[in-house]
């Protein structure tokens, strides 16, 4: 059982549920402020910092300290913080998760939060816990115990069969236990640790998150009890990097995998959202090229040949064009598996 991450209700439905002085409320919570703070600390004593959308927020006691309590009737929802946007920078907290389940149903929890998040939670980026699958028996569940996902389009189930072990990954947790969180965030890179751990347990370059900045939202899950506490947010100046970059153009690319080095041409075109090209070099001349644009990220494919074996093999390359470089992730289906750079011939 897992969560498909994004809202069941469409923002025209929650904007039609929710009240005047509510949207007040919310566009205000989410606003822009121009002075904003180096950092910003919320105990999460109470809820009066926070706008709930699709959850219950109750000030409670949970394992000897006061916290914040989200619950949900919805699939799961969100609680806006009342803190300036948030670009770059570092996100800190407590959290915990209790299922509230039947014995013998399984359940591995899911508590997290979401970033860079639009008013209507339409749009954003979070790094959630499944705290329960860190104990299983099951190596594959205690591989999914840590995860980051965006939405639209880049929840949990798409990220873990078009890149598997890339997006989640094992971390040494458990349920109705307080976990520290500490998530790094810089341009289109983030780092998640866990528990004061001087490494992450989770690292994303090449985020895919439609937004450069939003506001931070605590998130909960259907079925449970989320606790927060203790929340830093501290802001860094923003990478020097936009959105919009165009992919049409010849590229030279280089792809270190785990099975080697390749290179390659790619000569793109791009009609609104749809890419095609062609791709000379390592795997096969002239091989035709298809995929899609949005706001400077591309998803392409190809297919090709594998050193001197027979068949034709797939390639699939995802990423960020900034100007006129690009890199991130490639594979070729059941061969190798890496990142890829490129850039754009003059």
């Amino acid at each position: 059982m897992y969560p498909s991450i994004q809202l069941r209700l469409s923002a025209g439905i929650v904007l039609l549920f929710l009240s005047a002085s509510h949207l007040a409320a919310a566009q205000d919570i989410r606003s822009t402020e121009p002075n904003a703070p180096a950092s910003q600390s919320f105990a999460l004593t109470d809820t009066r910092d926070l706008f709930a959308q699709d959850v219950k927020a109750e000030a409670v006691e949970y394992k000897g300290r006061r916290a914040v309590r989200l619950t949900t009737e919805a699939e799961s929802g969100f609680a806006f913080v009342n803190a300036p946007q948030f670009h770059d920078g570092t996100i800190e907290f407590d959290m915990a998760t209790k299922v509230n389940m039947p014995p013998g149903v399984r359940m591995p929890g899911f508590t997290g939060i979401a970033f860079r998040a639009r008013p209507d939670g339409s749009h954003y980026e979070m790094f959630y816990l499944r705290p329960g699958n860190a104990r299983a028996d099951d190596q594959a569940m205690r591989n999914h115990s840590v995860q980051y996902t965006a939405e639209p389009g880049y929840g949990w189930e798409h990220l873990r069969r078009q890149w598997p072990f890339i997006y989640e990954a094992y971390a040494d947790i458990a349920l109705e236990e307080w976990i520290k969180v500490k998530i790094e965030v810089h341009g289109r890179h983030a780092r998640l640790y866990l528990n004061g751990s001087a490494n992450p347990s989770l690292v994303v370059d090449g985020m895919k998150g439609e937004d450069l900045q939003g506001s931070i939202a605590l998130w909960a899950y259907t079925r449970e009890d989320s606790y927060f506490s203790n929340l830093k947010i501290t802001y860094a100046k923003p990478e020097p990097i936009q959105n919009g970059g165009d992919a049409a153009g010849t590229w030279d690319v280089k792809y270190a995998s785990d099975a080697g080095t390749y290179t390659g041409t790619m000569k793109l075109v791009r009609q609104n959202n749809t890419l095609i090209g062609i791709w000379s070099g390592d795997f096969g001349p002239d091989q035709t090229i298809s995929g899609v644009w949005r706001d400077g990220y591309i998803e392409l494919t190809f297919g090709g040949t594998w050193h001197e074996q027979s068949g034709t093999v797939a390639a699939t390359l995802a990423g960020w064009i900034d100007g006129d470089t690009a890199k991130g992730r490639m594979k070729v289906e059941g061969r190798a598996d890496g990142r890829w750079t490129a850039e754009r011939k003059k």
